[in-house]
């Protein structure tokens, strides 16, 4: 694994060892990047499930001008620290050791994200608790600019993420799984 593009173009990251995270391929990382590509300067990007942190540093390669890590696993948060420290991204980064919930309540108070990315362990609704949390407690740190991406299977049923508050707008099949792009649908359009 290795960042795609920006200023640390071409350095490899270390990914943690053992099959209970699934680091974004490269072609994949590369795909969703392009997506992105003009959406990435100065912004603020949150990487839950964090993984190694190769969406989150591969976003700040490409120009964003923060992003913080959430994951609880040890040797995750090693290898997004090492990951940060070799790509000199360090300084543009916070990293939170907590379980996703947990680090997004310490979160509570922050400039909103632009961009929410996460990519939960498959099948065990990590996802729609991240999404139902956050549009029942509509916190300082998203609102309805921002753009979430959850990374799942690609027979994952999302129908039920647009009854929680978010509209579906753009989903990007791949070979076995897929990236669903949503909003969350505002207040005062919501009583219109």
């Amino acid at each position: 694994m290795r960042v795609i593009a920006g200023k640390a173009r071409g350095l490899p990251l270390v990914t943690v060892k053992g099959d209970h995270t699934r680091p974004t391929t490269d072609r994949i990382k590369e795909t969703l990047f392009n997506i992105l590509q003009n959406d990435l300067y100065g912004i603020r990007f949150l990487d839950l499930f964090a993984g190694s942190g190769g969406i989150g540093i591969e976003a700040l390669s490409r120009g964003a001008a923060f992003s913080c890590f959430i994951d609880n696993d040890r040797s995750a948060l090693a290898c997004i620290r090492k990951n940060l420290s070799f790509t000199h991204l360090e300084n543009q980064a916070e990293v939170i050791s907590a379980d996703v919930l947990t680090g997004l309540s310490r979160l509570e108070g922050s400039e909103p994200f632009h961009i929410i990315f996460m990519d939960p362990p498959y099948g065990k609704g990590l996802e729609h608790l991240v999404l139902e949390y956050v549009a029942s407690h509509r916190p300082s740190f998203a609102d309805t600019q921002t753009l979430f991406i959850v990374e799942t299977t690609l027979h994952a049923d999302v129908s039920g993420l647009t009854d929680l508050g978010y509209c579906l707008y753009r989903v990007k099949e791949y070979k076995t799984n897929k990236h669903v792009f949503l909003t969350m649908r505002s207040p005062e359009k919501e009583t219109l």
